[in-house]
């Protein structure tokens, strides 16, 4: 039985995801959207990091999206931002599949995560990761536009966002340009902590 098709960020109190500009992405802002992450222990063990960190529901959370993921789809603005940043061991070890214009051959990094380049559209790359992840989910792993793209598609059975007690006053929006006459959301479940709060949605056809 194939899997869930679902996306998992980290969202500031005023709705931002990411600063605007490429240059920032991994900058000052955006590591105190992400600073629940950094100090668990899945985080720390993912990226080589060396031992310690914390064990808590934020660290549960952490290891059990990157267990149900079985292949994941991303834009490539994120790409072009984290090929520079990611270790040479990539931090995803399943089937990487960006959404470009471009064509370049696969890009295959130690750890098992290889990049594919599909320059044939978002259900094209979507059906490829299905494929690849069996019977495990595909994350949609973004940036924010290319989340927008398989909401406002349909394309997204549920989605979870860390809640993070930042604000950003400015960035790219989660939700900017969202079809909301199409799409309806259940609430799953809420899951507050000491650092953030994981709110879980399934997504329905309004």
């Amino acid at each position: 039985m194939a899997g869930k098709v679902f996306f998992s960020v980290t969202m500031s109190l005023d709705g931002f995801i990411a600063p605007e500009s490429s240059e920032e992405l991994m900058g000052r802002q955006w590591v105190e959207l992400q600073r629940w992450v950094f100090p668990q222990r899945f985080f720390r063990e993912n990226l080589k990091l060396g031992g310690g960190g914390e064990q808590g529901r934020d660290n549960d959370i952490l290891r059990e999206t990157h267990l149900r993921t079985g292949a994941s789809v991303m834009g490539k603005r994120m790409f072009d931002a984290g090929e520079q940043a990611w270790p040479e061991d990539a931090p995803f070890h399943t089937p990487v599949f960006v959404v470009t214009h471009e064509q370049r051959d696969p890009w295959e990094r130690p750890g098992g995560t290889t990049f594919h380049f599909v320059n044939d559209g978002i259900e094209s790359a979507l059906d490829r990761a299905r494929g690849a992840a069996g019977d495990r989910d595909v994350r949609i792993a973004g940036g924010g536009a290319t989340i927008l793209e398989y909401l406002n598609a349909g394309l997204i059975d549920e989605f979870t966002i860390a809640l993070s007690p930042v604000l950003f006053g400015s960035g790219i929006r989660l939700f900017e340009g969202v079809d909301a006459g199409r799409v309806a959301l259940e609430p799953v479940r809420a899951e507050p902590t000491q650092r953030v709060t994981h709110l879980t949605y399934a997504v329905r056809e309004r």
